[in-house]
């Protein structure tokens, strides 16, 4: 080897030994500044209540403020597409849900990012059954008292009632659209920026149904302000057991219905491995603490925690099994 080039290689060696270790020093000290969680929709729906249950818990442990950022728009495509767009440093993370990382990509010509390639997952923070809810009065006004009632006056008044959502491409607008397809029935679909601002029309009597995520919708339900029919999940719910699922409500017509959701953090692609193992080891230790565990099981969700690649498998896996859905129910992008 030339002297010259000898003395190249020299430098550059010099300086990787220089850099490797101010890298590693600044993973190491991670995080050094707040850390911000995107929910993709609006305040008050379940992905909000649960990035505001685990924020604390995150910062208590790492020193840090850990900040809920509500980004809502395109059925969470927005705030989704702010992270993956974000430096993959540990100091941006979503809150993401089968919506923005399982069904929307099979739901929407054009997406703004690419589920799988563009997040590393981290993990699952909670499983949740959605609950097909009413607006009492109208309830009252049509005659419905249980799913095959709805069912029925779906049936004989197409077009009439209104279905409240999250927002397009989420697992309560799906939910919505499969039971359609079962029923043969058509009801007019309304996405919202969350379930917040849904529920707040749906309580006020502009909207008659919807089937919400269970925890954002539980307190209203215990208050009276909402009448709840049926959940979507296979089984029955632990914190509403006398509420049928429903298969076992609506008759022949719904037989093998099933619908829930889950909501897991995500980092952008690129984000160091060791900070991703961090907080996932951190957080499935705060979903199994008494306290959390026992708050999120009376909300209806079941706390997660499994690791990066089993939540990577699991994403995959339901990513199949929504577009398959979509396809069935011949849901559209409103």
């Amino acid at each position: 080897m030339k002297t010259s080039a000898r003395r190249g290689v020299l430098v550059l060696a010099a300086m990787a030994a220089a850099i490797l270790p101010t890298l590693a020093s600044a993973q190491a000290a991670w995080p050094a500044k707040p850390v911000r969680i995107v929910v993709p929709f609006a305040a008050g729906g379940t992905t909000d209540i649960l990035a505001r249950s685990l924020a604390p818990e995150l910062q208590r442990v790492f020193g840090q403020p850990f900040i809920v950022d509500n980004k809502a728009g395109a059925g969470g495509n927005v705030g989704a597409a702010d992270v993956a767009k974000s430096a993959p440093d540990g100091y941006t993370l979503l809150m993401g849900t089968v919506g923005t990382q399982a069904i929307n990509a099979a739901l929407y010509p054009r997406m703004p990012f690419d589920p799988a390639k563009d997040f590393v997952p981290i993990t699952l923070v909670a499983g949740v059954p959605n609950v097909l809810v009413m607006n009492p009065a109208n309830a009252q006004k049509y005659g419905v008292s249980s799913v095959a009632d709805l069912a029925r006056v779906a049936r004989a008044n197409p077009g009439r009632l209104n279905m409240a959502s999250s927002g397009n491409g989420t697992s309560i607008h799906l939910a919505g659209e499969l039971f359609k397809t079962m029923t043969g029935t058509y009801m007019v679909h309304f996405p919202y920026r969350g379930s917040g601002p849904a529920l707040l029309d749906l309580i006020g009597g502009s909207m008659d149904l919807m089937f919400d995520n269970l925890p954002s919708a539980m307190p209203q339900i215990k208050a009276g302000k909402l009448k709840a029919l049926a959940v979507t999940s296979a089984s029955r719910s632990a914190a509403l057991p006398d509420l049928p699922t429903v298969a076992e409500a609506g008759g022949p017509a719904l037989k093998g219905f099933e619908a829930s959701s889950w909501f897991g953090l995500l980092a952008p692609a690129g984000t160091p491995m060791d900070i991703v193992n961090r907080i996932q080891q951190e957080t499935a230790k705060a979903l199994a603490s008494p306290a959390l565990k026992e708050r999120l099981l009376a909300q209806g969700a079941v706390p997660g925690g499994m690791s990066s690649a089993e939540f990577g498998r699991y994403i995959a896996d339901e990513s199949r099994k929504w577009a398959g859905v979509v396809t069935a129910s011949g849901a559209k992008v409103d």
